[in-house]
């Protein structure tokens, strides 16, 4: 009898993806390497040297990996003992810290580069004037136009990567190691310091790695920060170098370009295949319910510390970017008389450029969001649904793409997206799109990934014994189930594609400025009143969706 051979869809969709991720993502990046070593047709160094031969591009990477290695130290010095604070023991406001700890993940770092502009300014800045009449100094104590004011603003806008990961990992640990300690005599800061640490140090590591990569990879704190006091850093030293505009420019700008891929690659390495491999037995099939540890007498005095702390790094920095958008002279306080303005405000909602960038903002971020998503389901589906081999490398590409630097991921697209290989998409939306989605679909995959762990394959198997389709077995069955994990993963692509910057700033057109090009320009060339008006809007966004995130997915999903 001869064999039937039927067409199923859901493979030509799973091709159709992994030739996305191949065109737009893997050949992209790896032509920029490329390019780096052949950029005169034939095999040479010559960028090499040229590039390394600049004392200023050695202080560049000095720079970087300096302020990189300070924000990675001090971020999980941070993050560690709050995680702990917020997620094992009986503190004061656990949900309300954990809050504010993780609203900075989702604002845009070059929001809190201006806020602590303003703080700790060395001649005028408000916290920075304060201190000094406080403590009768004779000049201010803090300048942030400097690489310990890089390394500071860095840590408070990137340790709650570390905090995040960090947290998860605790709320799966499983508690009886920590009750078998407590049992034997141990007090709760020996059963931290000899059980939980050690069990979290593959975690620790893994976050601290995080915090490394984005740190090194930032371009808007350091152009904010660094450029007034000349810090400069690897990603503001290549857009100086694509501003040229030159093909010697551009080889320059992709000579660095590889110095970053290359760390975040090594990083990758090790986070996913060293770090990975050590990683301990922390979940059981028991319940892995944490117990909470009393805090005691140290219960008050500690909230305390923690709220000192929220109000420093958080509360203040927030507060007096909404301050400066009310100001009409920034010398004086928002309370003396005339001082205080909306129409900064109203150039922020009225002004037809700005809103022409918050319209092109949030199509761009929509289509990612949405493309992204489709992308995210086909691939998890092909990672927890089949048996077919290589399933785990469109997963491994898009975890690569994640962890790509934002400024190699533009740069890469700018020399093979331009025409030179048939596909020109430089200047239009669409490159912004596809940029948007190699660098933060991850986040939407772990999501739907993790959903699809928690659905039995038996709901689908019954429903294709009755004849349904791939795609009527999605419709019907799987995503109604998981529709809270596809709204979250949704939201997630969404909001930093909506005030990204360094792609956007690289890879934006006269018709396709965005809003955090838009915010950037006013920060730096126009009115950081209007400026910290927009970064109010942002930040009043960004805290409203996660208000809905967290109630459309009953408190499942929130940042």
């Amino acid at each position: 009898m001869q064999k039937k051979h039927y067409f199923d869809i859901k493979w030509a969709v799973i091709l159709v993806i992994v030739a996305f991720l191949l065109v737009f993502q893997v050949f992209p990046l790896l032509y920029l390497v490329y390019r780096s070593f052949f950029s005169t047709g034939k095999f040479s160094l010559e960028g090499f040297s040229r590039i390394y031969t600049y004392e200023m591009n050695w202080s560049c990477l000095k720079n970087t990996i300096i302020t990189a290695g300070f924000a990675m130290i001090f971020g999980v010095i941070l993050a560690f003992p709050l995680a702990w604070l917020v997620g094992r023991t009986n503190l004061y406001g656990k949900k309300f810290f954990r809050f504010l700890f993780v609203t900075t993940y989702m604002v845009p770092p070059y929001v809190g580069a201006m806020a602590w502009l303003r703080l700790l300014n060395p001649k005028v800045g408000t916290l920075n004037v304060f201190i000094k009449n406080l403590l009768h100094l004779s000049e201010n104590p803090f300048n942030i136009y400097s690489i310990w004011g890089l390394v500071w603003v860095l840590t408070t806008f990137y340790y709650p990567y570390a905090f995040i990961t960090i947290s998860r990992a605790m709320e799966k640990m499983d508690p009886s190691l920590e009750e078998a300690s407590r049992i034997s005599g141990a007090s709760p800061l020996k059963t931290l310091f000899t059980v939980t640490l050690p069990l979290m140090m593959p975690s620790i590591v893994a976050a601290a790695l995080l915090v490394f990569v984005a740190a090194a990879s930032c371009y808007g704190i350091p152009s904010i920060i660094g450029a007034p006091g000349q810090l400069y850093t690897v990603t503001t030293r290549i857009m100086d170098y694509v501003s040229v505009g030159s093909q010697q420019g551009l080889t320059d700008a992709t000579v660095l370009a590889v110095f970053l891929m290359a760390i975040a690659l090594l990083v990758l390495y090790i986070s996913n295949f060293v770090v990975g491999k050590k990683d301990y037995i922390t979940v059981s099939g028991k319940s892995t319910r944490p117990n909470i540890v009393d805090l005691g007498k140290w219960r008050i005095p500690i909230t305390i510390l923690v709220s000192i702390f929220a109000l420093i790094v958080v509360i203040i920095p927030f507060a007096t970017v909404f301050m400066t958008s009310f100001t009409t002279n920034m010398g004086k306080s928002l309370f003396a008389p005339g001082n205080f303005t909306l129409k900064f405000w109203n150039t922020a909602l009225t002004r037809k450029s700005i809103l022409g960038s918050t319209k092109n903002s949030v199509i761009s971020a929509v289509w990612a969001a949405t493309l992204g998503m489709i992308v995210c389901l086909v691939m998890a589906y092909l990672l927890k649904r089949t048996n077919v081999k290589g399933k785990a490398v469109p997963d491994f590409l898009i975890t690569v793409g994640s962890g790509t630097p934002s400024v190699v991921i533009a740069l890469a697209l700018i020399m093979t997206m331009s025409g030179r290989f048939g596909v020109n998409i430089y200047n239009t939306i669409f490159i912004m799109i596809v940029a948007y989605m190699i660098k933060y679909m991850l986040m939407g995959m772990r999501t739907v990934v993790s959903a699809f762990s928690q659905v039995s394959p038996s709901l689908e198997e019954a429903a294709q014994i009755s004849g349904a389709g791939w795609l009527r077995r999605l419709k019907d069955v799987l995503f109604p189930l998981i529709i809270p994990s596809i709204v979250a993963g949704w939201f997630l692509i969404f909001m930093p594609c909506f005030y990204e910057l360094t792609m956007s700033n690289l890879l934006y057109s006269t018709d396709t400025k965005t809003l955090g090009v838009e915010l950037f320009t006013y920060q730096t060339y126009h009115s950081q009143q209007t400026a910290s008006a927009l970064a109010g809007g942002i930040l009043i966004m960004v805290i409203g969706l996660n208000v809905i995130l967290d109630k459309v997915t009953k408190g499942k999903f929130s940042i």
